[in-house]
């Protein structure tokens, strides 16, 4: 073996990188175990607070090789949503509301005919909003000029009358986007102070939508209110240190005394203060000055004294003893709290006694920016604003009409801020009240900047300047932009997991996996022996790489990913099967063994690296055009491809050779057997015709079937909500869908047991159109309604689920072009590797059949009851089926080709047969293991899985058969006589020694 060093050296290397990322995971659930034996009573009882408090009190304290608790959460292999419990949100902003803001509100009939028309096109469309606004424009009005419409005082600069069409779209487009980027910025920081852990925020490239997923969350309702709410933003004046310090001192004896009493315990919070002996070297000062002493046109002076005031009076507070100063700190400009201790500070503000002692008028928020301090410890400033006589900001972000990054004369980034004429006159009277004041610049009562005002300012243009970096600069002047032009958004696909539900899960996948992995364990060494047990080391590898990996680039493991290791489990036994299988005929040839290894290892390698490739591709096409759930499996079977390859294909080399060094003998086969394929024989051309009037009429008949009831399309193909209920006791799904069709207004509900006869899974497409938040709360009540007829029973939601219309277009017409894309692929790799397109069109057919194969027996056995939905999951089926089955198809093409090769003047038609028995072990082999672990997964996995299972039992069976009857009839019917008959190689079969 050549490179056998390199070898060894990589697998030492991600062998130590995989137990160091692992490592994070096992510190983290040992932590997690002193939590709960910390709060746990003499009777057995967690307490969930003392818990919480117990890792919050860690969160920034090293546990494990100096890293924070923090910091081995953020590096610890997750669990995602269906394992951990939590909600799934993707949020989709109105482009729609954007475009109204432009116009200026414009009543115009054509304009408003316009947006509801593209309105109506975006059903069915996967074009951007924006271009199906300019299509239908020119069909209301052919020759209309949306200059017209959008050249107003809040487009000065950008569109002007003379604009074209094409120019205002393009305007329109970039705000469209900047808009999203703001929603995006708004929503991760609304979420980083929501309080959850890991969660997980990302853009989904290619549309207007973000994905949000929330581990743990117990309050949806709260969530859907803070994702879906507008961006506040407002501009407050600001008290001075020395104003509101008086009253800081009053509360301060107040608080005092009720300690005393026995009222308040404030003593837990006591902790070190790293950051003033930080401020005392002056290493903290600078950073926090940077983001409190920006200036609205300010002098370094105004500033300077500023600060120096603010430090002063914060000085006086911090000398003060008693309960405030455990809780708050000095700052540069004022004084902040330890980030953990802000909601204690929070809840003492909240009691009326204590807003009795400050003016009605004074509000207080934090800095939306911690600053960083010694020991890991973040502090965060506090902010008194005034209110006005209503309670309200004297300026709101409506007043704003653009605000963009820019350079100051000293080439400093700035930000240059301009004011409708409204907002301007305000700008004016609130800067001239406030020279050499601070105005807070706040946005969901979050302070993002409190530039000092050096003069009045007319005009309605301003220039923010301060100690920031370009980033910096751009955040802000977005910040300032998400007050001007109102962009909601709106949840347009949702899903709910219990914590009951998720641990269901676990146990569930957990069981699986073992299961599936005693199976291939046990076959292997049962048929091959030594060489079987070796294999199962490799397998161990195996796994243990992908586990490691995942952590290292700190993916969630989801149930879907747990099938991919278990479907992993499975094919990676085809890798070895094919080097064992090669290494048999190279024994029966009388070669040594040191030959037989060589010769085994060699000859099978391109052979699995077609079918690797081939398997991989389908598997990219599915992450690539896949979210959520399919895309952790598609990560998963993408990740064990690549790791089985390297560990049957090396590791598992060095341990035979290590083996036979060892003990100068190798068993890799024994009676059983080499006689369970000795006598196969079987001419496919012969079947090929009533094979093809099978495939043609079990189709056929699936697809009358489907068009007599109708496709049983899931929630995320369709669109509307689900749920999963579950009850004290088994309940017919019948009597549920009668108690529920009225409340649903008898539109398109179904109900049908979920995995125990206690438990159902409601689907409604009733307001299914109506991504609104109304309309959430209205079907669930209307749920609850229906539901209250069970009382007695105690039904209880577990798990629900939304999918909006348009994104169920979307996801159908991806699943579409993943699906043709996969074949186009494969047909391109195909025709690549064995140069003739005849088996391209054998293998993308044979594919094609089992796809349409799938489809047709899910119809045939929905139309006798027995019903499993087509969504996602299943398409992650299909695919995977499609990877599975061209590999099969790649492995017996690879030895038609050897065939070929050696003998040069014959036809394929005399080679197919014995190229086919050959390999016909091998298919067996692999196809029953593969079958064996997932029926596991089809028993045990779930009844999330178990569309998924059965969709890849029946492609198992019919890849084999489409392997054999379809794709190599295929070739040899397309392929032309051009090769005189000559004799073909006929198998052998000779006793291994």
């Amino acid at each position: 073996m050549r490179n056998k060093s390199l070898i060894i050296t990589l697998t030492v290397i991600v062998s130590a990188l995989c137990l160091y990322f692992l490592s994070f995971s096992f510190v983290a659930h040992n932590v997690q175990k002193d939590a709960e034996a910390f709060a746990t009573d003499a009777q057995g009882n967690i307490d969930l607070v003392k818990k919480q408090d117990y890792l919050d009190s860690i969160w920034k304290e090293p546990v494990f090789l100096g890293y924070t608790y923090q910091e081995i959460k953020e590096n610890e292999l997750g669990l995602g949503l269906d394992l951990k419990g939590g909600m799934h949100v993707v949020l989709e902003v109105s482009p729609v509301e954007i475009i109204k803001s432009m116009s200026g509100n414009s009543k115009d009939p054509n304009f408003l005919k316009a947006l509801a028309r593209a309105q109506e096109l975006q059903k069915n469309s996967q074009e951007r909003f924006t271009t199906l606004f300019a299509q239908a424009y020119r069909e209301v009005e052919p020759d209309g000029r949306l200059s017209r419409i959008f050249s107003n005082s809040a487009n000065r600069g950008k569109i002007s009358y003379e604009s074209s069409n094409k120019e205002v779209i393009d305007i329109i487009d970039k705000e469209v986007e900047d808009a999203i980027g703001r929603s995006f910025n708004i929503l991760r920081t609304r979420i980083d102070k929501f309080g959850v852990n890991q969660p997980n925020i990302q853009r989904l490239k290619g549309s207007g939508r973000i994905q949000i997923e929330l581990p743990g969350i117990d309050n949806p309702e709260r969530v859907r209110k803070l994702l879906q709410g507008m961006a506040n933003l407002e501009f407050w004046e600001v008290w001075s240190p020395q104003e509101f310090s008086p009253y800081f001192m009053q509360l301060n004896e107040y608080l005092t005394q009720q300690e005393k009493a026995g009222n308040l315990n404030l003593r837990e919070t006591e902790t070190k203060n790293p950051l003033k002996a930080a401020a005392a070297k002056g290493d903290v000062l600078a950073q926090a000055a940077a983001s409190d002493s920006n200036a609205v046109a300010a002098s370094d002076t105004t500033a300077k004294d500023t600060a120096a005031a603010a430090l002063a009076a914060a000085d006086s507070l911090a000398n003060q003893a008693g309960p405030l100063a455990r809780l708050f700190t000095q700052l540069p400009n004022g004084i902040g709290a330890n980030v953990r201790d802000t909601a204690k500070i929070n809840d003492i503000f909240a009691r009326p006694d204590v807003r009795a002692i400050f003016p009605p008028n004074m509000k207080f928020l934090w800095d939306v920016k911690p600053i960083a301090g010694d020991n890991r410890q973040e502090f965060v400033e506090l902010y008194a604003v005034k209110k006005g006589r209503d309670g309200k900001a004297p300026l709101s972000g409506d007043a704003i009409n653009d605000a963009r990054q820019d350079f100051d004369q000293q080439g400093r980034p700035e930000i240059n801020m301009t004011m409708n004429p409204t907002g301007a006159k305000k700008w004016a009277r609130l800067t001239g009240n406030n020279v050499g004041r601070q105005i807070a610049i706040v946005l969901d009562n979050y302070v993002y900047s409190a530039p000092v005002v050096q003069g009045e300012i007319t005009g309605g243009s301003s220039s923010i300047s301060g100690n920031f970096t370009i980033e910096e600069a751009q955040d802000l002047a977005n910040i300032l932009k998400a007050g001007k032009m109102p962009a909601p958004t709106r949840i347009v696909e949702e899903a709910i997991v219990g914590p009951s539900l998720g641990q269901e899960a676990i146990n569930q996948g957990l069981l699986s996996t073992l299961a599936g992995l005693v199976i291939v364990v046990v076959f292997m060494i049962a048929y091959y022996s030594r060489g079987g047990f070796i294999a199962d080391l490799a397998l161990v590898f195996n796994i243990f790489f992908i586990l490691g990996i995942l952590a290292q680039f700190n993916a969630a493991l989801t149930l879907p990913g747990i099938a991919g290791i278990v479907l992993t489990l499975g094919m990676a036994v085809d890798a070895n099967v094919l080097i064992f299988e090669r290494m048999r005929e190279e024994a029966r040839k009388g070669l040594s063994m040191r030959e037989v290894i060589n010769k085994g290892y060699d000859k099978a390698f391109i052979t699995i690296l077609d079918a690797n490739v081939t398997t991989f591709l389908a598997g990219f096409i599915l992450y690539f055009f896949g979210s959520g759930p399919v895309k952790g499996f598609a990560i998963t079977l993408m990740l064990g491809i690549v790791t089985s390859f390297f560990t049957s294909v090396y590791i598992s080399r060095l341990l035979i050779e290590r083996s036979f060094l060892k003990t100068g003998k190798l068993s890799f086969s024994n009676a059983f057997a080499e006689r369970m394929f000795q006598n196969v024989k079987f001419d496919v051309m012969k079947w090929k015709k009533p094979a093809y009037a099978f495939s043609l009429s079990l189709i056929i008949f699936g697809f009358v079937a489907m068009a007599i009831k109708g496709p049983n399309l899931g929630v995320d193909f369709q669109g509307g909500r689900s749920y999963v209920v579950e009850f004290d006791k088994a309940i017919p799904a019948s009597d549920v869908r009668a108690a529920l069709t009225d409340d649903f207004h008898e539109e398109g509900t179904e109900v049908k047991t979920f995995g125990a006869s206690n438990r159902v899974k409601v689907i409604t497409s009733w307001l299914a159109d109506d991504e609104s938040l109304q309309a959430d709360e209205q079907v669930k009540a209307a749920l609850d309604a229906g539901l209250a007829e069970f009382s007695d029973l105690n039904p209880e939601v577990l798990s629900s689920s939304k999918v909006g219309a348009t994104v169920a277009d979307d996801i159908q017409n991806t699943a579409v072009i993943a699906l043709l894309l996969s074949l186009v692929g494969i047909f391109i790799y195909v025709m690549f590797r064995f140069n003739k397109w005849q088996f391209s069109l054998g293998g993308v057919v044979a594919l094609l059949h089992d796809a349409l194969m799938i489809i047709a027996i899910f119809a045939i056995l929905d139309l006798f009851g027995i019903s499993y939905e087509m969504d996602q999951i299943f398409i992650a089926a299909i695919l995977t089926i499609i990877g599975f089955s061209i590999n099969d198809t790649v492995v017996i093409f690879d030895r038609v080709r050897e065939y070929m090769n050696d003998n040069p003047k014959a036809h394929v038609r005399e080679i197919i047969n014995p190229a086919l028995i050959d390999t016909f072990s091998r298919t067996i082999i692999t196809s029953v293991t593969v079958f064996m672990v997932v029926l596991v997964l089809f028993i045990f996995g779930g009844e999330i899985l178990r569309g998924f299972s059965l969709a890849m039992l029946i492609g198992v069976v019919f890849g084999v058969y489409s392997t054999l009857f379809i794709a190599s009839p295929i070739v040899v019917d397309t392929m032309k006589d051009e090769k005189k008959p000559a004799p073909a190689p006929q198998p052998t079969a000779k006793k291994v020694s």
